[in-house]
């Protein structure tokens, strides 16, 4: 017992879940991690994939497996006419809105793009971009209702 009284004790409940906040932000997080990972492999030459794990039915015994399978990563920048790169962020399959009216980012090249993910992750972090999440994440969610 003597170990315990150097402890703070304290009696505070611990939360069920994340916020719906929380979890579209660490959500668009994870994807902008994935383009950082997609660029930088770019820059080297490399190609980047994300595994996912998924559970597949055997045809011979019924039983369940799990199987690692590969996803490609489809890039969020292109090439636009004046030579510049540009970069879109997001959210499932809408583009955000970054700005008022404005939803692309203009990078002058692809070095400079992995600096730009990590502005953009940063900001998701800080929860600049709550609202627009929040806006997308309604109306994504509206096509799955029943009419």
């Amino acid at each position: 017992m003597n170990a315990l009284i150097n402890l703070k004790l304290v009696t505070i409940k611990r939360p069920s879940g994340l916020p719906a906040v929380v979890q579209r932000r660490n959500r668009l997080i994870a994807k902008i991690w994935e383009q950082t990972q997609l660029a930088k492999a770019q820059q080297e030459g490399r190609t980047f994939t994300r595994a996912v794990v998924r559970s597949v039915k055997d045809a011979e015994t019924g039983g369940r497996t799990t199987v690692e399978v590969t996803r490609r990563v489809r890039p969020w920048w292109w090439t636009a006419d004046n030579g510049k790169v540009c970069l879109n962020v997001k959210y499932g399959s809408k583009v955000i809105e970054l700005a008022k009216g404005k939803t692309t980012v203009e990078i002058g090249t692809m070095t400079e793009l992995v600096p730009i993910l990590d502005t953009l992750k940063a900001a998701v972090a800080a929860g600049e971009l709550d609202v627009q999440i929040e806006a997308i994440s309604n109306t994504l969610r509206s096509g799955f209702t029943k009419k």
